[in-house]
């Protein structure tokens, strides 16, 4: 039996996902239905994609009966009552990153997770491509010896975009870009909250931040420096050091299609598509949607590699580093 996805959001990203998702086996995996906030985008979605029910509200795909998961591809202002309406309708969830606003919120969503008995799981794509599950398998073998540094960047000039300027609408780039280097450092270190966190970071006029720079400590002293920025082009790898050797994910480290390890790289493209796609590699998302069904089939409730406890950690990290540099929400006086 196929899982049957119905999709939340007519935007670039639900575009990318649905595409992802074709380069996936139709016995496996079907779009059932799209919902947008009117029902012309959604139909103009479902037209492209062949899909055969178009919604103009989110609360008609919460009724339709015959979705088995929900994917929400909306702007994370609106993750936290999009989760709620569709676990509330007792839908399994997958929510684009971040999960939520701030930890608080997260918790909101984890807890109505559980009191619905559904899966839920926070759309961290980065963490199920074959070059992070490999990487996982070294570290789990012990071939760096003992992991004592990661460094992790992300920077894309996008301060001309609405949605990295406007507060509104979730601008920031600790929650937009700074996610990914940061999920990755506590991924490496097996889930691990870090024992301090240091901020620093530039802020625009409206109030949100354009480059932040961030160091965890971990137990045992390991440590982690993560740089994130909305403002520049970074080189966007990442390192991994420990006592008996070296990984290095060159560019791009959140959609990562190599690891070099001692100087040894080992490809790991993503799937091809003929549909013109809005972000890099996004064919990749195809893993997580392949994650969520085997979760679905044995009946869990969260994944293993991107578990519920993981989600609430690094939004609580996220909500020190902002509160270090100076990045207040709305949601965040709730």
């Amino acid at each position: 039996m196929a899982t049957k996805w119905g999709i939340c959001g007519a935007g670039k990203i639900s575009h990318d996902f649905t595409v992802a998702l074709k380069t996936l086996s139709p016995e496996d995996h079907q779009v059932v239905a799209v919902a947008a906030r009117n029902v012309e985008r959604a139909q103009e979605f479902g037209k492209k994609h062949s899909i055969r029910a178009a919604y103009g509200s989110y609360v008609e795909l919460a009724r339709d009966p015959n979705i088995d998961v929900v994917y929400i591809g909306v702007i994370h202002p609106y993750h936290l009552n999009c989760c709620l309406l569709f676990m509330d309708a007792k839908k399994n969830v997958l929510c684009e990153k971040p999960l939520a606003m701030n930890a608080r919120e997260v918790k909101e969503i984890l807890d109505s997770a559980k009191r619905n008995n559904v899966f839920l799981m926070e759309a961290v794509w980065s963490r199920f491509f074959p070059a992070s599950v490999e990487i996982r398998r070294l570290l789990a073998q012990g071939e760096l010896g003992e992991v004592k540094m990661v460094r992790a960047e992300f920077g894309q000039p996008l301060m001309h975009l609405p949605r990295s300027m406007d507060k509104n609408l979730g601008a920031g780039t600790t929650l937009d870009l700074g996610i990914y280097p940061l999920q990755f450092s506590m991924m490496v270190y097996g889930g691990e909250k870090p024992e301090s966190i240091k901020a620093t970071g530039v802020c625009t006029e409206t109030g949100v931040d354009e480059t932040t720079v961030v160091t965890l400590k971990f137990s045992k002293g390991r440590m982690a420096v993560i740089t994130c920025s909305s403002g520049l082009e970074l080189d966007n790898d990442a390192v991994i050091v420990g006592t008996k050797g070296t990984i290095r994910i060159p560019a791009h480290m959140w959609c990562p299609t190599s690891v070099v390890v001692n100087g040894k790289e080992s490809q790991y493209p993503v799937p091809e598509s003929d549909f013109t796609l809005n972000f890099l590699n996004s064919t990749g998302m195809c893993y997580e949607a392949e994650a969520v069904r085997q979760c679905l089939l044995k009946g869990l409730k969260e994944s293993p590699v991107m578990s519920h406890a993981d989600s609430l950690a690094l939004a609580e990290v996220e909500d020190e580093v902002r509160r270090q540099v100076g990045v207040v929400y709305s949601q965040d006086s709730g």
